[in-house]
């Protein structure tokens, strides 16, 4: 998934978030640092969210039941995995993926995940910190064939 498609899918369920929150447009346009008239437009199909606008909505309403259902989990794995494409991130500790995740591969306590809706990778050490985040399966395998495991 790129940017613009995350972008464009927050943007589509913007209104049911609000709606989920019990926000009025004007309490959201507040929260996410917008007007009316562009939160409106947003609404209405006819603007799509700015990028930090997206970041704003998954952080602010990050145990949304709507957010976990359509991306999988935790939407701030995917805009990690977004933002920082192409380059080398340190990523907090995990739950090592026991609800949305599924593993693809193992080795030595090394794991490839895959998110079972965004459908989006990710590389786990042996405690179950996230070394990568990709959409690129060809990337992450690479980067888990890398990894040295036995210390040489």
């Amino acid at each position: 998934m790129e940017r613009k498609d995350l972008i464009h899918q927050l943007s589509e369920i913007e209104r049911s978030l609000r709606q989920e929150a019990g926000f009025s447009q004007e309490q959201m346009a507040k929260v996410l640092g917008i007007s009316k008239k562009s939160l409106v437009q947003t609404e209405m199909g006819r603007r799509n969210l700015q990028w930090t606008e997206c970041v704003t909505l998954a952080v602010t309403f990050s145990g949304s039941r709507l957010l976990q259902e359509t991306f999988g989990g935790e939407l701030s794995d995917m805009i990690r995995a977004v933002a920082f494409a192409d380059t080398g991130v340190s990523y907090p500790k995990t739950m090592g993926g026991k609800v949305w995740w599924t593993d693809l591969n193992e080795k030595n306590g090394y794991r490839i995940q895959q998110n079972l809706i965004s459908r989006h990778y990710r590389v786990l050490d042996p405690d179950d910190g996230r070394m990568i985040s990709s959409f690129d399966a060809e990337e992450i395998k690479a980067f888990f064939d890398a990894i040295d495991t036995d210390g040489e």
